[in-house]
């Protein structure tokens, strides 16, 4: 008697799997065919992101390698200057660096509109950002004032980034520099409270409260 019975429900969940599939049919094939366009086009897209990777790569590197021999400057500039609007992680801050080490373009705006694009890059690493932004304030520190310079580093003097001491000492120079001692001397102090803060900046900030304001 319980055989039939387990044989009796046996039946009835292969009949209701049955109807289920045969209801649901359209639906399953659907989804399945919907998970596999999902995965294709993932596959595609990574293949596209690779290819243009290297595109730009390649592109990058004959621009710096033909550098000295390039007779046209000004096209060097140009294609380093779209490398830096496609976004690309790595070889839009390289390319940004190598205007700037070889002075390719002289506008402070312009300048200061191509470390924004990058700084923007949604997906570029906390701590590379916060280089950036460091690299900006240093780049701007010649020809801005105090509460632009400060504010140009707020994003990184608020957190506990690891260019957090490079960019105090940076302000600390730069109040210094303006003839604003008490600003400096209150950063040099605040660097060498930090707990966390940079070893090697902490003892140079040492050395400057020795150096500079002792009575």
């Amino acid at each position: 008697m319980e055989e039939e019975i387990q044989i009796i429900n046996e039946n009835t969940r292969k009949e209701k799997l049955k109807n289920f599939f045969s209801k649901n049919s359209k639906y399953l094939i659907f989804s399945i065919a919907a998970v596999i366009i999902l995965i294709l086009a993932y596959l595609v897209y990574v293949e596209i992101k690779s290819r243009n990777h290297n595109k730009i790569a390649e592109n990058y590197n004959n621009i710096v390698n033909n550098f000295n021999n390039l007779k046209n400057t000004e096209q060097s500039t140009k294609e380093l200057i779209r490398i830096i609007e496609k976004k690309n992680l790595t070889y839009s801050p390289l390319s940004l660096y190598f205007i700037l080490d070889n002075d390719l373009v002289s506008e402070n705006d312009e300048i200061n509109k191509y470390f924004d694009i990058i700084i923007n890059i949604n997906s570029l690493e906390k701590e590379i950002k916060n280089l950036n932004i460091y690299k900006k304030a240093i780049y701007n520190s010649d020809f801005v004032d105090e509460t632009e310079l400060v504010e140009i580093l707020r994003p990184v003097t608020n957190s506990d980034s690891i260019w957090k001491s490079h960019s105090l000492f940076l302000l600390a120079e730069f109040f210094y520099f303006k003839n604003n001692k008490a600003e400096s001397k209150k950063l040099l102090n605040e660097i060498i409270n930090d707990e966390d803060g940079n070893q090697e900046i902490k003892l140079e900030a040492q050395k400057k409260l020795t150096r500079d304001f002792s009575e």
